[in-house]
C-alpha cells in the first residue's frame, strides 16, 4: 500500500463515525488493526499542528487490535482517554500539571475497563489543562491545544485536546469528563456533540466515588448523536459501592431514545446571561435559529430565565469549587509525597489552591447546601418546561492566550474566562442533570457556535430523542475543517 493510497484510506475512514466504523469491522470488510493503523496515521500527520494527543500508546493499541479487540458494540475502533480523572495502568497520566510530569497511573479506571470491553482499542492519552480548572486547553506542562477550525483559537476546556482530535477525525469519538461543563464548551468550540450524562451514569471507581460533590460526570464527545447514545449504554451503570443511585435508562436504551421521536416539548429560551448581558451576535443568532427550528419541528417556545441564578448561588459555586481545588491540590500532594511549591503549579492554580485552602469545612457544607436548595429551585422550573435552550458560549472561541494567566496577573483566567463561560453549564453540575451542547450553527467567519439544552434530571433519553431530531433536521456530519 503507498503512503497516498494509505492517506486516502485513512482519511476515507475517518470519515465515518464509531458506529459505521464498527459495522466494517462486524461485516469484515475491515480490521481492528486497519482502523488502528488510520487512527495512527492521521494522528501522526495532524497532531504536530493541534497538540491533541500529549501521550500516544500506540504500541500498546496495536498489539491489543492484533490480539484481537472484545466482541462488543464498538469491536476495533479507535478510541482517546483524555489525561484527567481516568486512569489506564501502564500510562503516563499528569492531569496537566508540571507537578505530575512523570507520574504514571498504577490501575485502570472501571470506565477504562468498560471502554476495553465495549471493544475500543486506546490509542493515547489528550491534552487538558492543568486539572481540568480552565476553560481553554493551554496548560504550561504540554502546550496549547489548537483548534482545528483556527488554529489561532481555543478548543476549550477542559475537554479541549479530545474535541480537537475528534473534530480534525483523528478518531471517531473520544473520552471527556464535565465538572462545569467540560464537556460541553469544547463541543461548542470545536463543532461536536456534546452530551453530559445525569449524574451516576458512569462510573468514577475504583479511586473515587464522586468528584466534586458529585458535580462531575465521565462520557465521551462525539460527531454523532448516535455514537454518543450506544456508548453511554456500553458503559452505563453503577458500580459496586457507588455513593449515587443511577438513574434507569430508557426502554430500549439510550440508542433506542435517539431513533424516537421527541414529541411536543415545552421549550424555554433566553439568550440573555445570569447578569443581564447579551450574547455576543453570532451566539445570539445561533440560538434564535434554533428555536425557529425548533417551533418549525413543532415544540413550543417561551423566553423565559432560569429561576435561582442570584448573587448568593455565584458565592456559593465559588466557596464549593475553591474546597474542589483544594482536595485535588491534597490528593496528588499524599500521592506524590510532598506538597507542591509555587513553581510546581501554574498561577491560576495556585491561587486557587491558596484561597481555596481557606475554605472551612462549615463554609462548603454550607455551600452545598444552598447549591441542592437551588437544585430543588431548578426542579421546579422543570414542571413547567422540559428543556431550557441557551448559547453554550456567551461568545465565539477565544484568541489561544486570551485565558492564560501569569505569575503577575493570576486571575486573568477567570477575569476573562468568566464572561466567555458566563451562560451557567454548571447549573447542570450541580443539579445532577443531563445536558448537551449540540453544533448547529457556524459564525460567518466559519467558527462552530454551539447551542445548549438543558433538561430535568434523569431525562437522559427525551434529550437524546431531541439531539436525534435535530441532527435529522439539521445534519452537521458533513462540516469539516480543512486537514
Amino acid at each position: 500500500m503507498t503512503t497516498a493510497v494509505a492517506r486516502r484510506d485513512a482519511d476515507a475512514l475517518a470519515r465515518l463515525d464509531a458506529t459505521s466504523q464498527a459495522a466494517l469491522v462486524r461485516r469484515g470488510e475491515v480490521t481492528p488493526a486497519e482502523l488502528t493503523e488510520a487512527a495512527i496515521s492521521r494522528i501522526e500527520r495532524l497532531n504536530p499542528r493541534l497538540n491533541a494527543v500529549i501521550t500516544p500508546t500506540f504500541a500498546r493499541a496495536r498489539a491489543q487490535a492484533a490480539a484481537g479487540p472484545p466482541d462488543g458494540p464498538f469491536t476495533g475502533v479507535p478510541y482517546l482517554l483524555k489525561d484527567l480523572a481516568i486512569e489506564d495502568a501502564g500510562v503516563r497520566f499528569t492531569e496537566g500539571s508540571r507537578f505530575l510530569a512523570s507520574h504514571v497511573s498504577r490501575h485502570d479506571q472501571e470506565l477504562t475497563r468498560r471502554l476495553r470491553a465495549a471493544g475500543l482499542v486506546i490509542c493515547g492519552k489528550t491534552n487538558t489543562p492543568e486539572f481540568g480548572l480552565q476553560p481553554t486547553t493551554e496548560p504550561l506542562l504540554h502546550g496549547p491545544a489548537r483548534n482545528p477550525w483556527d488554529l489561532t483559537r481555543t478548543t476549550g476546556g477542559s475537554s479541549g485536546g479530545s474535541a480537537a482530535a475528534v473534530a480534525a477525525g483523528m478518531v471517531p469519538f473520544a473520552h471527556g469528563n464535565d465538572l462545569g461543563g467540560s464537556l460541553r464548551f469544547p463541543a461548542s468550540c470545536c463543532g461536536l456533540f456534546g452530551f453530559k450524562p445525569s449524574r451516576a451514569r458512569n462510573p468514577l471507581g475504583p479511586e473515587y466515588g464522586d468528584v466534586g460533590a458529585g458535580f462531575a460526570v465521565e462520557h465521551a464527545l462525539t460527531r454523532s448523536v448516535r455514537d454518543s447514545a450506544a456508548l453511554l449504554d456500553a458503559t452505563a451503570g453503577p458500580a459496586p459501592g457507588d455513593p449515587y443511585p443511577s438513574w434507569p435508562a430508557p426502554a430500549g436504551g439510550f440508542a433506542g431514545a435517539a431513533r424516537c421521536d421527541p414529541g411536543r416539548l415545552r421549550v424555554a429560551y433566553t439568550s440573555r446571561t445570569p447578569d443581564g448581558q447579551p450574547a455576543h451576535p453570532d451566539c445570539a443568532a445561533a440560538l434564535d435559529d434554533a428555536a425557529s427550528l425548533l417551533a418549525a419541528l413543532g415544540h413550543e417556545l417561551t423566553e423565559a430565565d432560569l429561576p435561582g441564578l442570584d448573587e448568593r448561588t455565584g458565592q456559593a459555586i465559588e466557596v464549593a469549587y475553591g474546597a474542589f481545588v483544594s482536595w485535588v491540590v491534597a490528593y496528588w500532594a499524599r500521592a506524590v509525597g510532598r506538597e507542591p511549591g509555587e513553581d510546581d503549579l501554574e498561577p491560576y492554580t495556585w491561587a486557587m489552591w491558596q484561597q481555596g485552602r481557606a475554605v472551612t469545612a462549615g463554609a462548603y457544607l454550607m455551600a452545598i447546601m444552598h447549591l441542592q436548595a437551588f437544585a430543588r429551585v431548578v426542579a421546579g422550573f422543570f414542571a413547567h418546561y422540559d428543556v431550557w435552550l441557551t448559547p453554550t458560549l456567551a461568545a465565539p472561541p477565544l484568541p489561544l492566550g486570551a485565558m492564560v494567566s501569569t505569575r503577575d496577573d493570576p486571575w486573568r483566567v477567570a477575569r476573562v474566562g468568566g464572561p466567555f463561560v458566563a451562560f451557567p453549564a454548571i447549573v447542570a453540575n450541580i443539579t445532577g442533570a443531563p445536558a448537551m451542547s449540540v453544533p448547529l450553527h457556524w459564525s460567518a467567519a466559519g467558527l462552530p457556535i454551539g447551542v445548549h439544552a438543558l433538561g430535568p434530571t434523569g431525562a437522559d433519553g427525551s434529550l437524546f430523542a431531541l439531539a436525534g431530531q435535530l441532527e435529522r433536521a439539521r445534519p452537521w456530519a458533513h462540516r469539516w475543517p480543512v486537514s
